[in-house]
């Protein structure tokens, strides 16, 4: 009896272990299969990150331009300078020719502060000042009859100015200086330099010249839709008489548009892209 019951027990007690390592098995497996799944999730999500850390700079890179980038210098200082220009063209020639009795301009320009070279012509030293300096002039104003201003007077310009050349009836050239704010006169001086020859053929351009050049500049205002900055009597190529007149559109561009003195019809046209 005693040796049949040893088996039995025996039995029992193997099938208890393969029992309980199975058990084991299967949480160990389980453990194995979790821990490989959490890697494989922390793995994709890396890879996505990174593929969005690679696609931002991509997206970023470009950016839109500023709204001045399509000016360039040239255009930037016309929309400045006609910004702050009150006094129109038609109005600085009329101003101009006042300053030199019976006198007609040949050619206008407007400047930005500091830029009428032109001055530079004016005598340094008037012949009939007083030792202290004071004007000669009763009513101590700048300009004579004549229209030859005072040469010691230069004042120095703070904003926008037209320079205007206008010339007397036997063809002596005078400058003129406008404030384009206020419109008053700066400086008005005989040209130094001018012989004879010069001043018969001045007169004759004038002479010539049946359109103002308040019309030509119209005329070209009309044909490339803009504001007038500068108007100039001269001859072309073809050595036909023309006023030059430049305009500025609304682009800020410069147009140039030749019209014949004498007929008013355009001549000739040229954009400055600039």
């Amino acid at each position: 009896m005693t040796c049949d019951s040893r088996p039995k027990n025996t039995g029992l007690l193997r099938a208890h272990r393969l029992r309980a390592a199975g058990a084991a098995c299967v949480v160990l497996t389980a453990a194995l299969l979790t821990g490989c799944g959490q890697d494989s999730g922390s793995t994709s999500t890396a890879t996505e990150t990174s593929e969005a850390a690679r696609a931002v700079p991509e997206r970023t890179a470009s950016h839109s331009p500023s709204p001045s980038a399509s000016l360039t210098q040239d255009q930037e200082k016309r929309k400045k300078l006609l910004a702050s220009t009150k006094i129109a063209f038609d109005k600085a020639v009329t101003t101009a020719e006042g300053a030199v009795a019976g006198s007609k301009l040949t050619e206008i320009d407007l400047k930005g502060p500091g830029k009428s070279g032109d001055t530079d012509e004016s005598p340094s030293a008037s012949p009939s000042a007083s030792p202290t300096g004071a004007s000669p002039s009763p009513s101590g104003s700048s300009a004579s009859p004549s229209g030859t201003g005072s040469p010691s007077a230069s004042p120095a310009s703070t904003g926008p100015e037209w320079v205007a050349t206008v010339a007397a009836k036997d063809g002596t050239e005078h400058t003129v200086r406008i404030d384009a704010v206020s419109g008053k006169v700066l400086q008005s001086f005989e040209e130094n330099g001018q012989d004879a020859q010069e001043k018969t053929r001045t007169a004759d351009r004038i002479a010539k010249a049946t359109q103002t050049p308040q019309q030509a500049a119209k005329v070209a205002a009309d044909k490339a839709k803009g504001t007038v900055t500068s108007v100039d009597l001269d001859d072309n190529d073809n050595n036909v008489l023309v006023w030059s007149v430049d305009v500025v559109t609304k682009d800020w561009k410069k147009t140039t548009v030749d019209v014949d003195a004498a007929s008013g019809s355009v001549t000739g046209e040229h954009v400055d892209n600039d």
